[in-house]
């Protein structure tokens, strides 16, 4: 929970906002502009004189009311990577629906999962698809006998971010970032930069490589690119604890991170691409070009994917093809699932839900998401493929 809360939070059930604003955490800092300016639209298309002057927007909230049908509470938790999305999302589904309540706890992937399965909530945000041991369980929540769906609905490309006097950018192969994280690769002049970057004048100059110090999900993504394009210099797999042989400099969180490598020169890390400032970045070859990260990059990663084999038509599952060698696709990301029941114990549950759900993977959602987020939007196929998904919830 944030020490520091964004004040229309604690409007409960003020008609000025529509209804209940429930967030289980908000960010103000980075959620604030956000919020704000979704509700100067809201005004706006409602009647900002109404609401500004006379502090009060009853007409537009009675309209909005009776355009919604929805009611009750539904409550999820789970990945922290979405926690932002997730506050922006309920914020939203809230105003126009103001009846229901929904709470969502980033308390992690992990936690989320085994809250579904012993059904203390009815839907879960997770860094990592089910396994297929995990499948093999009961679920609580669900009616007895049938299993939860899952499907991408948050991809946050990860930057390689460094910090050089006079340098923006860099070409860089997946040997070499491997080589510079593994602490083989020690100088800005060393050949295998300067062969990728021949315009660029690198100086000799140590290079800093700054990891996270905590467990991360954002470690984990990195080092599985590390591994499935690099396996012969990073040897020490995926993790999300990093390995104390290779050194470098650790610091905790992605704001750590980052202020780690803005703090020096010839600093080089990684972090959410959302947070990457005016940082230089690194461009990743994939295929025979280089790649910088971007939303529609990004969101190819899924498109060049196989689906995980053996599982139903309901589980969304990707492989995330690291080591595409299809143009224009940005391979080092972050790829976050929702997960529910197919067939639910309470069928209004099971309602709000598929409300909700749509609601995310909607075009409009999913850019709710990266303005709060800075994620990439999923494609127009997958969503398709979700929508199919949640069509068929009980």
């Amino acid at each position: 929970m944030y020490e520091k809360s964004f004040p229309f939070v604690h409007l409960q059930d003020n008609p000025c906002l529509g209804g209940r604003v429930n967030l289980v955490s908000v960010n103000p800092t980075s959620y604030e502009r956000y919020y704000m300016s979704r509700l100067i639209k809201l005004a706006a298309i409602a009647g900002a004189s109404a609401l500004v002057l006379s502090g009060c927007a009853g007409a537009a909230n009675e309209e909005t009311a009776t355009e919604s049908t929805l009611s009750g509470t539904i409550s999820g938790s789970g990945a922290s990577s979405m926690g932002s999305g997730q506050e922006a999302w309920i914020a939203e589904f809230q105003i126009a629906n103001p009846n229901v309540t929904i709470n969502y706890d980033p308390s992690g992937s992990g936690a989320g999962r085994e809250a579904f399965t012993a059904g203390g909530v009815v839907f879960a945000g997770t860094d990592s698809y089910w396994k297929d041991e995990e499948l093999a369980l009961e679920f609580a929540a669900c009616a007895p006998g049938t299993k939860p769906w899952e499907f991408p609905v948050w991809i946050s490309p990860i930057a390689v971010i460094f910090n050089l006097e006079g340098v923006d950018s860099l070409n860089l192969d997946a040997a070499t970032v491997a080589g510079i994280f593994a602490g083989e690769i020690t100088m800005w002049n060393d050949d295998a930069i300067t062969s990728q970057n021949p315009d660029l004048d690198l100086p000799e100059l140590s290079i800093t490589a700054v990891h996270r110090s905590d467990d991360s999900g954002t470690t984990k993504n990195f080092t599985n690119y590390l591994e499935k394009t690099a396996e012969a210099i990073w040897t020490a797999g995926t993790i999300e604890t990093w390995p104390t042989e290779y050194g470098g400099e650790g610091a905790k969180g992605t704001s750590g991170v980052v202020d780690a490598v803005t703090a020096g020169n010839g600093t080089i890390g990684y972090a959410d691409a959302s947070k990457a400032g005016d940082l230089g970045t690194v461009a990743i070859k994939v295929g025979d070009g280089y790649v910088s990260f971007s939303a529609e990059a990004a969101s190819k990663v899924i498109e060049a994917s196989s689906l995980v084999e053996g599982r139903e038509s309901y589980d969304l599952a990707y492989k995330i093809a690291r080591d595409t060698t299809e143009s224009g696709v940005y391979p080092i990301v972050l790829v976050s699932y929702l997960t529910g029941c197919n067939e639910y114990l309470d069928a209004e549950v099971a309602t709000l839900v598929k409300a909700y759900a749509s609601y995310i993977i909607s075009e409009q959602g999913q850019a709710t998401a990266a303005s709060a987020g800075g994620t990439a939007p999923i494609s127009a196929s997958l969503r398709e493929k979700a929508q199919a998904i949640i069509d068929a919830i009980k």
